[in-house]
């Protein structure tokens, strides 16, 4: 009896099969890029202490990661079709590398946020490279086997992230959640040289919109920027009003230069399909609401329950084993109550999460306070992410998945910067901690719930094998 695999190559016989090598060397350094979220997080009380950190600041290592991230993954994208997809990787590869040894080398929190800020230029620029050589190395059921194996990188990066930034900052100090990319980063660029052949570039006469990644990532840092300081220095200070404004004005050109560039980094088009929109926006949502519970609960289980970091990371490992629960779920659940009804029912599970996690005292007991809210927060973000992929790439054609990957992957980078900040900014309103944690999930409650009855209401459903309906 024949296998799947052996099916497919009788069917296709002219395929030839290629080592796995590729694919490790390639997904090693992607799995740099997803744990540097998570890893950086359980280190963040002793960056604050080491770097005197003001405790509003302190956010700013997260978010300028994913923010350039986010900002300029789409002019990645484009620069990997313009100029190769192994230079461009390997370009990136290096600045990532690079950027993460001065991080653990930064003498202040400035230097470190700006050496951040350049690890996710790095990020920008490998992550597309990498799947864009995955995608064209392997053919028939290899490439279905890569791709599956690349989605799986993401949990495990995420996982292996909050449990390795444990044991490095309790074992060797906070720097070496940097300093640990700096050899994996070189052995990579070695194997990909002596492995991956060099392409040629698959665009002709295409530019790269600088201009419209330049105002994009402006812009929005801005905003972020004046999000984050509006509760200290007040929602009408001239500082607020100032940031906001040039906020607007810089996202009002990158829409007018999007329209009139002939090779815009997000076309006008983009907008027009429904299910692609309320998909991204969904994702943006939930990873925002996700990355706000690392940041909260980091604090508060080490400054405030006086935990080290390595029992830190332990306790975030059962958060993200059930989002992996939960979205091994949802591929069943979908088919039967469609992407709407899926993506509703994880956003009400969120704010039901966030609602326990209010009723935490100011001295809890994990067991009993903290994880029964971690374990529903996971298993409603398990249920969106899914739901919301599947729904925002139903209506895409195949000219177009390039694209629309790449706003999914945005949205993905953008939700977790904006999380932060504006989780960030609730907590430090609060005239302790321990209240700033319950409004920071007062929000997180009361946000979900109000984004899951809009998503049953207007959000498009999409069943695997039926079209995306406006109505159900």
């Amino acid at each position: 009896m024949q296998t799947s695999e052996q099916t497919a190559d009788v069917i296709s016989p002219g395929i030839e099969k290629k080592p796995w090598t590729a694919l490790i060397l390639l997904g090693l350094a992607q799995f740099m890029v997803v744990l540097d979220i998570t890893v950086v997080n359980v280190a963040l009380p002793s960056i604050a202490e080491d770097l005197a950190f003001a405790e509003g600041d302190l956010q700013w290592v997260i978010t300028a990661y994913v923010l350039f991230t986010g900002g300029l993954l789409m002019l990645g994208g484009r620069a990997t079709d313009l100029f190769g997809r192994r230079r461009v990787f390997l370009a990136g590869l290096m600045i990532f590398t690079m950027a993460s040894l001065a991080s653990g080398l930064a003498p202040s929190p400035a230097a470190l946020i700006a050496a951040r800020a350049v690890q996710g230029i790095g990020a920008a620029m490998l992550t597309p490279a990498a799947l864009s050589i995955v995608t064209t190395t392997y053919e028939g059921t290899q490439r279905t086997a890569a791709l599956a194996a690349w989605g799986a990188i993401g949990s495990a990066g995420a996982a292996a992230g909050v449990v390795l930034g444990g044991i490095l900052t309790t074992g060797f100090g906070w720097e070496w959640v940097f300093f640990i990319n700096v050899p994996i980063g070189l052995v990579t660029a070695i194997g990909v040289l002596r492995i991956v052949p060099g392409t040629s570039p698959t665009a002709v006469g295409r530019r790269l919109d600088v201009l419209g990644a330049v105002t994009a990532v402006a812009g929005l840092v801005l905003l972020v920027y004046g999000i984050e300081g509006a509760n200290e220095n007040g929602w009408r200070s001239a500082r607020t009003i100032i940031l906001l404004i040039g906020s607007t004005a810089l996202l009002t050109t990158f829409g007018i230069v999007e329209r009139r560039v002939q090779e815009p980094i997000l076309p006008p088009s983009t907008w027009s399909s429904r299910s692609l929109v309320s998909g991204v926006g969904l994702i943006f949502v939930a990873t925002a609401f996700l990355v706000a519970v690392f940041f909260l609960n980091t604090i508060y289980l080490q400054d405030i329950l006086g935990w080290s970091a390595l029992r830190t990371g332990l306790a975030f490992l059962p958060l993200v084993l059930v989002i992996g629960v939960a979205a091994n779920a949802a591929k069943n659940l979908i088919s039967r109550i469609g992407s709407r009804n899926l993506a509703a029912l994880g956003l009400l599970l969120v704010a039901g999460g966030g609602a326990l996690l209010v009723a935490a005292p100011d001295v809890a007991s994990y067991g009993t306070d903290v994880l029964p809210g971690f374990l529903v927060i996971g298993f409603g973000v398990g249920l969106v992410l899914p739901a919301a992929s599947i729904a925002a790439m139903s209506e895409v054609s195949e000219g177009t998945a390039g694209l629309a990957s790449g706003l999914i992957m945005t949205g993905h980078e953008l939700g977790a910067a904006f999380g932060v900040a504006a989780i960030s900014a609730v907590a430090t309103a609060a005239s302790t901690f321990a209240a700033g944690y319950a409004a920071g999930f007062a929000v997180v409650a009361a946000v979900a719930g109000v984004v899951g009855i809009i998503a049953l209401v207007a959000a498009p459903t999409v069943r695997p094998g039926i079209e995306a309906q406006a109505n159900g």
